[in-house]
């Protein structure tokens, strides 16, 4: 539920980032991301792409969300013109991430992909940080609109619930959700043959 958020970050060197102890998003809790992505910010130039709900659904099969990503990190790349990229591999083979990004880019540069990325480069860290703090002021953009959905991911009870009650009150999916998402489908599906089964 809710967008894709890519971001990228340019620095000389990322000394401070390494002072301030940046790591990978998912390991700082809320506030300090809060806090670090107003300092990543302050001292670096930086970039965002928001991909909306319905530019994801969009694809309708003819496009990977892999590709929308591969896309959206060119044009970060295009805009911010670095020397060298250190770049979060989001395909299975590294390789074939590469060139799918090099073949996408305008902007020639010497390109480190990667899994785990986040986790092993701070400059990636902090690009992974300011991504997130970025979704989280989306989905709290969302939640104020249509009350508490969670983090808007599927591993989320919040969401998980937010969507079965939605749901069921409404007989459909709410505003801002993926369509092309499987928990989407599911519970969509779910819904669905329950109310047959009402009838029964």
């Amino acid at each position: 539920m809710g967008p894709l958020v890519v971001a990228a970050v340019l620095v000389e060197d990322d000394r401070l980032f390494r002072e301030w102890g940046v790591k990978d998003s998912k390991q700082h809790r809320p506030e300090e991301r809060e806090r670090l992505g107003a300092l990543i910010r302050s001292f670096s130039s930086w970039k965002v792409v928001v991909i909306g709900h319905d530019k994801i659904d969009e694809r309708k099969g003819s496009t990977s969300l892999n590709t929308l990503e591969i896309r959206a990190f060119a044009s970060l790349m295009d805009d911010l013109k670095p020397r060298k990229a250190y770049v979060d591999a989001c395909d299975v083979s590294e390789l074939n991430f590469k060139r799918a990004l090099m073949k996408e880019m305008k902007w020639k540069t010497e390109l480190v992909c990667e899994h785990k990325a986040d986790e092993n480069y701070p400059v990636v860290s902090a690009a992974s940080i300011v991504a997130k703090v970025r979704r989280d002021e989306e989905m709290r953009k969302i939640g104020k609109e249509l009350g508490d959905v969670g983090s808007g991911y599927s591993s989320d009870p919040k969401t998980r619930a937010f969507l079965e009650k939605w749901i069921r009150e409404n007989g459909d999916l709410p505003p801002y959700t993926r369509r092309s998402w499987a928990t989407a489908k599911e519970m969509l599906g779910a819904s669905k043959i329950s109310k047959l089964t009402d009838w029964e």
